[in-house]
């Protein structure tokens, strides 16, 4: 649609021509409010607006009153809710997880103050009129409104504002909450919310968002979909949940298709649009972004530690075609030292590339189990790749279709689905709301696998299902971006029932899905503007929730030829130094992936390998503590800094755990401008002091080198010794790195 510029067509999707049968409702100030078990209860009109461009109070319509509900958590989170769709206000449900921590916390009501039974302001509800002085009857007055501000945690400091936000009282560029109706008043949608922001104020997270670090500006419509690479506005995991300079957190609990305005549409306003009537906001307060991000947990769920074997080394490529392809590669990775944990298949381990039938290839594969079992011999676990789409042609598409495993198809299917590399069909979507469905998808499909030995399932896609079907419980529509929590959530249950060890590698995302770690960041060109993008989709996520994220290492398809171009031995060096410091390393992408193939560049990606094993003791210290907070393994340098202005627009350099502090080199003139915060650093690799608090511009840094860079006297605990996989790690044997007087850098 084109571009008006108008807060009604642009954000809240009205027809330009005002042709369609739709009527916008604006809030109109409180009628009551009271208290109601431990809630505040506030009652909004609804005053109905005239079918034009210019906003205006229809006199002749009767206004409709919704309750606004407050209710408050310790610590230091409030909720807000209302409905025009009837739905409840649920305090459990496939996205809320509420820790056993979270406490209701009682609200009076006095005065127009909204306080705790200790004293602490949550809110303020201003009933008077305001005030003026008169002079002109040129425009009309305003519209009534409700004068709300909000305060999480108690701080008088930073209210967060409802947004009655207009130029003149006809022109609206924000409404502070309102929804849509059709004429007849039968059908009520599309409700929306706004808050104030303020001038200079920054935003970040809403998912694995491939943009700069201050999001302020922008809009998205957080509606899943394959992301097709890390450059563009498309995302596969969209979160509602964004974090504010300002020192607050807002979570939109809906899988709804909704929408969001980061100061875009106008910058006094974020406003927030579902496609459902019903708002669910959580505001969540803290004096630091890890106390928010915890909060945040607290309501969706903590990350589960992923097994040791998991922080090794992954090696893989789109894809492997047979057992003896793989076990010549294993062995020449430990004949030449490279440690390796993991060997994940692609999609070429079925009878058809792409056809997934959740079984070996008989002829390529003919004893699957003594292949895996063989592996797993010398320290290798196997990953499989499979989707969640049954495909014409495959072995169980009967039996899906006669138990309705897959959701019916209203429409004989499209000709192609699922794949940007094969023509086949996929005939339906496995449905997750169909008890039985997903009790078919993990115990028929998957647990036969995990129990020959397999140790992790890639639940691929998910971003899309088929939305032309049938689902069992729910309508397509609200199920596209709930889909990947469902799907995940029982791959990551059958697995560690079987396995004993929890772990899926998954590509969607929604709220609550960072309880099923880990998920990477999909399919990046193998190029400098595929690594800068990986990195901003995974500090952004990082933001929303989510502890572990990948990437594919150096990148998953070929430029400009997307399957035969042959990579730049410069990216892989330094897309290598990056995954180092990550929550997870794997290779992947469409070539040759295996060092050795680069053979100028091979001995210098060994040693960077052999400094990741010799890293793990720290990336387990760290991944725990990750567990049980609100810290994110790969850290935005604002999460540490968040009074640091400078660092609120910074999305090229992180915080690798508590200590690290990192500079990917992403060009290949080896050279980089470094922004070192306040305080003194050390060089990592060389024992140079440097003096925080300022820019250094055009570092140079050799191909064998990153900057990282440390603070005199920490403490990194490392394994002492070279080993080729975990399992040959004796964990009792930790060593220690001092930052101190005598430190002098470490050595490749």
């Amino acid at each position: 649609m084109e571009q008006t510029n108008y807060h009604l067509f642009d954000f809240m999707d009205f027809d330009p021509a005002l042709n369609a049968d739709e009527v916008l409702w604006k809030a109109w100030a409180p009628s009551c409010v009271q208290e109601r078990d431990g809630d505040i209860v506030i009652t909004l009109p609804y005053q109905r607006q005239l079918h034009q461009e210019d906003m205006a109070p229809d006199s002749g319509a009767a206004r409709l009153c919704f309750d606004l509900v407050l209710r408050a958590y310790e610590p230091g989170i409030l909720r807000l809710f209302t409905t025009m769709a009837g739905d409840p206000m649920a305090e459990c449900d496939e996205m809320l997880q509420m820790d056993a921590a979270l406490r209701r916390e009682p609200l009076h009501y006095a005065g127009g103050e909204v306080r705790t039974a200790a004293g602490a302001l949550r809110a303020r509800i201003e009933l008077q009129e305001p005030r003026l002085d008169p002079w002109s009857e040129l425009l009309p007055a305003p519209q009534p409104a409700p004068r709300i501000s909000f305060y999480p945690d108690g701080d008088e400091a930073k209210g967060i504002a409802l947004s009655d936000d207009h130029f003149s009282p006809p022109r609206y560029d924000a409404l502070p909450l309102g929804f849509v109706s059709d004429a007849a008043q039968t059908r009520l949608e599309r409700a929306t919310l706004s808050f104030r922001c303020a001038p200079g104020e920054c935003f970040a997270g809403t998912g694995e968002r491939f943009r700069k670090m201050d999001l302020s500006g922008q809009s998205f419509r957080l509606k899943n979909q394959d992301g097709q690479g890390v450059n563009n506005r498309r995302a596969y995991k969209n979160i509602p949940f964004y974090l504010s300079s300002r020192l607050y957190g807002a979570f939109f609990h809906t899988a709804d298709p909704c929408k969001l305005s980061l100061a875009d549409h106008s910058t006094r306003s974020v406003q927030f649009l579902c496609e459902r009537a019903t708002l669910d906001v959580f505001l969540i307060g803290g004096a630091t972004p890890e106390a928010i991000l915890r909060g945040y947990r607290m309501l969706t769920g903590f990350p589960q530690m992923p097994p040791l074997w998991s922080f090794g080394i992954w090696m893989s490529r789109m894809s492997y075609f047979s057992a003896d392809e793989v076990e010549e590669i294993c062995a020449r990775l430990r004949a030449e030292h490279y440690p390796c944990d993991v060997i994940h298949l692609d999609t070429g381990w079925f009878r058809t590339d792409w056809l997934c039938e959740w079984k070996f290839n008989s002829e390529r594969f003919p004893d699957p189990e003594g292949f895996v079992q063989r592996l797993r011999r010398e320290g290798f676990r196997v990953s499989l790749w499979q989707l969640p789409y049954v495909a014409q042609g495959a072995e169980q598409l009967e039996e899906a279709r006669e138990h309705r495993y897959i959701a019916p198809l209203r429409h004989a299917p499209a000709s192609s689905g699922g794949s940007n590399f094969s023509a086949l069909d996929y005939a339906g979507t496995i449905d997750f709301t169909n008890p039985e469905a997903e009790r078919w998808y993990k115990y028929s499909l998957l647990k036969p696998l995990l129990e020959m030995g397999v140790a992790c399932i890639k639940t691929d896609f998910g971003e899309n299902i088929h939305m032309d079907a049938d689902y069992l419980g729910m309508a397509p529509e609200r199920l596209a971006n709930l889909y990947p929590l469902l799907y995940q959530r029982a791959a990551y249950e059958v697995t560690r029932e079987v396995t004993g060890e929890g772990i899926v590698w998954a590509r969607a995302a929604w709220a609550g899905c960072q309880r099923y770690p880990l998920h990477w960041g999909g399919d990046s060109a193998s190029s400098w503007d595929g690594l800068a993008g990986s990195l901003k989709g995974g500090l952004h996520l990082g933001l929303s929730g989510f502890a572990f994220w990948s990437h594919d290492v150096p990148g998953f398809h070929s430029v400009p030829d997307f399957m035969n171009s042959p990579l730049d031995p410069e990216v892989y060096v330094r897309w290598t130094q990056f995954g180092v410091f990550s929550s997870h390393m794997r290779y992947h992408g469409t070539c040759k992936r295996e060092p050795w193939h680069y053979p100028q560049i091979a001995p210098l990606v060994r040693r960077w390998w052999q400094l990741r094993y010799r890293l793990l003791p720290y990336i387990l210290a760290q991944a725990g503590a990750c567990c049980r907070s609100g810290y994110p393994m790969i850290r935005a340098l604002l999460f540490e800094h968040p009074a640091d202005r400078v660092c609120w627009h910074i999305d090229d350099e992180y915080y690798f755990g508590a200590d690290f502090l990192v500079c990917p080199v992403m060009n290949a003139q080896r050279r980089r401008d470094i922004y070192l915060p306040e305080g003194e650093w050390v060089d990592f690799f060389t024992g140079e002091s440097w003096s925080g608090g300022r820019w250094y511009s055009g570092v140079e840094v050799p191909l064998e080198r990153m900057p990282v860079f440390v603070h005199p006297g920490a403490r990194i605990p490392v394994y002492p010794d070279a080993v080729d996989c975990t399992d040959r790690m004796d964990l009792r044997r930790i060593a220690e790195i001092v930052v101190d007087g005598n430190f002098k850098g470490i050595e490749l």
